[in-house]
């Protein structure tokens, strides 16, 4: 028999922070680095149902959501615009309301604990077919106190069906705690590119391939 056991040094573990966001545009293999993510919100949209009998609960069923989230940051990459449907037809020159383009993205969370603090491990997230919808933007006048205001863009996922025998899903998680070390290596080199490959995001089935 085992008994419980609280509050060992190292086990206080966290979750905060954001970084190493990657864009991918995989219709022409483009890529870029996220700078200045402020952070990202997952939208829940699970729906639970509860049938009866007789007027008796027999059973509750958790109907899974598709994906959706928000992004926001102080800045983004150029490669985001013309997925967003604003086109260049000249250096410089903007047009605005086009068709927008499904993308993909990667960003990073950060794990602490009561030791290393939040440096102790991460993980990987995988966002796949997203659309973005820009939310209002306000440009102030200028004043003595200069505020700066992120951009915010809503998310919505189209699932990924590539990976045989599990539901479709637009979103997965890589935590470094428990993943293979070396497994991890090889998909961070992927993701971020190395000396002899660009970077690139893999599929689901790709994703299992690598980890199994």
């Amino acid at each position: 028999m085992t008994a419980l056991v609280w509050d060992l040094p190292g086990e206080h573990y966290y979750e905060t922070g954001v970084d190493r966001g990657v864009l991918y545009f995989p219709a022409l293999s483009a890529y870029a680095a996220w700078n200045g993510l402020v952070s990202v919100t997952e939208t829940l949209s699970r729906e639970l149902k509860s049938y009866f009998l007789d007027g008796v609960k027999y059973l509750d069923h958790l109907v899974p959501g598709a994906y959706s989230g928000k992004v926001q940051a102080f800045t983004y990459p150029d490669l985001l615009d013309p997925l967003l449907g604003n086109r260049e037809i000249s250096p410089g020159v903007q047009v605005h309301d086009q068709p927008v383009v499904s993308f993909n993205l990667t960003y990073r969370t950060r794990i602490g604990n009561d030791i290393l603090g939040s440096d102790f491990a991460y993980k990987i997230h995988l966002l796949y077919n997203l659309t973005a919808t820009p939310s209002d933007y306000t440009y102030n006048t200028l004043s003595d106190s200069l505020s700066e205001t992120p951009f915010e863009w809503t998310l919505s996922g189209t699932p990924d069906s590539t990976l045989a025998g599990k539901r479709p899903t637009a979103h997965a998680s890589i935590d470094s705690r428990k993943a293979d070390a070396t497994k991890l290596a090889t998909l961070e080199g992927k993701l971020y590119g190395t000396d002899t490959t660009n970077p690139d995001m893999p599929t689901l089935a790709e994703l299992s391939g690598i980890f199994t």
